[in-house]
C-alpha cells in the first residue's frame, strides 16, 4: 500500500538504493509463520534480492544476523520465545552496525511502534505493502533513510510531541551540534529529502550529505530515523510547527 502524501519520517523509496556495494543487497527474514517467509523471499528474490537467512523467532533472527551479516533484516513483532523488538535491540547493541531492521507486522498498536524505534529498528510497516512497495522499502532503509507507514507516522508524532518527562541528555547532545545543523535537523523531521533540504537551504546535496552524516556522527545515531525521534523527543520539532 504506498505511501499517500508527505509522510514526515519516510524517505523517496523511488530513489536509487542499493546496498551500494556492487553486490546483490542481502537479506534475512524473520517470521514464525513459514508462509509467510516463502512470500517475502519470493518477493525479494525476484528482484534481485539475496535472501541469506531465514528464523521462525528472534533469537534465530539474531544468531541468523551474527552468522551472515546481512543488509536488512524483515522482523516480525510477536514470535515465539523471543519478539522482534528484543531481537531488534539485540541486534543493534550486538554492533551490527551494517545491519539495518526493517519490522513488518499485521500489528499497528502504537507501543510496538515506539519500542521498535527506540530498540533500533530503522523502519515500521505494515503486512499489507504491496510486493513492489517493500522491495522499494528494503532497498531504501539499507540507504540509510528511514520509513513508516504513514498512518504510523501521525500517530507516532503525536507522541513524540508530548514527552512525559525531560530529556537533559538528548538536549546537551543537540547543544553539539552548530546553528545551521539544527536547521537541518529541523528541516530533517518534516520529512524533507537531501534534494528538497538542499533547494530549502540554497546548497549543493553534497554539503547537505554532509551536515546530515555530521549530525547523525555528533548524536550517535545509526540512520535518519532515529534522528527524527530524537527531533521530536527533545522538542527541537512539532506537529504544530513541523511544516517550517
Amino acid at each position: 500500500m504506498p505511501p499517500q502524501g508527505r509522510d514526515p519520517v519516510a524517505g523517496d523509496v523511488s530513489g536509487d538504493a542499493g546496498s551500494g556495494e556492487g553486490r546483490p543487497l542481502r537479506a534475512v527474514i524473520a517470521d514464525d509463520q513459514a508462509l509467510v517467509r516463502t512470500g517475502f523471499r519470493m518477493i525479494l528474490m525476484a528482484d534481485g534480492i539475496e535472501v541469506v537467512g531465514e528464523a521462525a523467532d528472534g533469537g534465530e533472527a539474531v544468531a541468523a544476523v551474527r552468522r551472515t551479516r546481512p543488509d536488512v533484516v524483515l522482523m516480525d513483532v510477536r514470535m515465539p520465545h523471543m519478539d522482534g523488538i528484543e531481537a531488534t535491540r539485540r541486534i543493534v547493541a550486538g554492533g551490527a552496525d551494517d545491519t539495518r531492521v526493517l519490522i513488518l507486522t499485521t500489528y499497528d498498536l502504537d507501543q510496538y511502534v515506539y519500542a521498535a524505534l527506540t530498540a533500533g529498528a530503522s523502519g515500521f510497516l505494515l503486512k499489507d505493502v504491496t510486493p513492489e512497495h517493500l522491495v522499494a522499502s528494503v532497498r531504501l532503509v539499507r540507504s540509510g533513510d528511514a520509513l513508516l507507514a504513514p498512518a504510523i507516522t501521525r500517530r507516532l508524532v503525536e507522541r513524540f510531541a508530548r514527552p512525559a518527562e525531560a530529556v537533559p541528555a538528548v538536549q546537551g547532545d543537540l547543544a553539539e551540534l552548530t546553528p545551521r545543523e539544527l536547521e537541518v535537523l529541523r528541516l530533517l523531521a518534516t520529512g524533507l529529502s537531501n534534494a528538497e533540504l538542499a533547494d530549502r537551504l540554497t546548497l549543493s546535496p553534497t554539503t547537505v550529505k554532509t551536515h546530515v552524516a555530521r549530525i547523525l556522527s555528533k548524536l550517535g545515531l545509526r540512520d535518519r530515523v532515529q534522528a527524527v525521534v530524537l527531533a521530536y523527543e527533545s522538542g527541537l520539532v512539532s506537529p504544530g510547527r513541523a511544516g517550517g
